[in-house]
């Protein structure tokens, strides 16, 4: 991992997201991603056509509850082609500061209880030529989104970097053309959005089935706010997907409601392979 002497962000989701204890969080990682796992060798005895190798995923952006469980399913299936990638590219929006373009940040690192994962600084200047590209710590401050998805990095890739991004308010084009410049073949993807919010069941299970056919169909146009939390950050990624003549495929469908038993108003989750 990064050295300790890096000047790190602190994490602003430990205790709320995702366990604050270093081995609790490490137990709790290891768990979801094994059960994740005999999932997928489950599955391996009836095997769907055309499984994809990852290039992107999907998730939803906490650790906990069925959300966790959502994004382990997404997150197993880049452990086959964990050797093959050098970086990891992190979309997700910003849930407590309005701006407009895509925030990269300054720290040099970003901390979580199993220490701190380094940002690509030569890839965050590299882009900064496109002027929708804003380089502030504000929007990174207090927000969750990108921060949930590291102990998986760190579960699965160890001491790769990532390239931390928030997308604010900007046309699709210019969002693109950001996660175009920087998604090579060595880069995973990583959107982290939650999808339907506060809808009863039904209503949910009907829109996100609907959002999941859109990712399916790398159809960014159909991808609105009350889809997705991250739509900007996804209907980037599907454009540039669809550019490059990639495939989707949803590897599980859930609800908060699912493990509170609260079925009036409940977030959708959603899980994404992209390859």
């Amino acid at each position: 991992m990064a050295g300790a002497s890096v000047e790190a962000r602190k994490p602003t989701a430990a205790g709320v997201s995702y366990p604050a204890e270093r081995e609790e969080l490490a137990t709790t990682v290891r768990d979801l991603l094994s059960r994740a796992q005999a999932k997928m060798d489950a599955q391996a005895a009836t095997p769907s056509e055309g499984v994809l190798k990852p290039r992107a995923i999907v998730v939803p952006h906490a650790i906990r509850g069925m959300a966790g469980e959502v994004a382990a399913a997404a997150w197993a299936r880049v452990v086959p082609v964990a050797s093959r990638i050098s970086r990891v590219l992190l979309l997700g929006p910003a849930h407590h500061a309005a701006f407009a373009g895509i925030a990269a940040p300054f720290s040099d690192a970003f901390a979580t209880p199993l220490g701190p994962v380094a940002v690509d600084r030569l890839a965050i200047e590299g882009v900064r030529r496109f002027a929708q590209v804003v380089v502030t710590d504000v929007p990174h401050e207090q927000e969750p989104s990108l921060e949930v998805q590291l102990p998986f990095v760190q579960a699965l890739l160890e001491d790769k970097p990532m390239v931390p991004l928030l997308v604010g308010d900007l046309p699709d084009a210019e969002a693109s053309e950001v996660v175009a410049a920087l998604w090579d073949d060595q880069t995973l993807v990583v959107v982290s959005t939650d999808l339907s919010h506060y809808f009863d069941a039904p209503t949910a299970r009907r829109m996100d089935d609907s959002t999941a056919l859109a990712i399916e169909a790398l159809d960014a146009s159909a991808i609105a706010e009350e889809n997705a939390c991250g739509h900007a950050a996804l209907r980037a990624v599907l454009l540039v997907a669809r550019e490059r003549r990639l495939r989707a495929s949803r590897v599980d469908m859930r609800h908060s409601g699912e493990t509170t038993g609260e079925l009036d108003e409940v977030v959708g989750y959603g899980g994404f392979v992209i390859g």
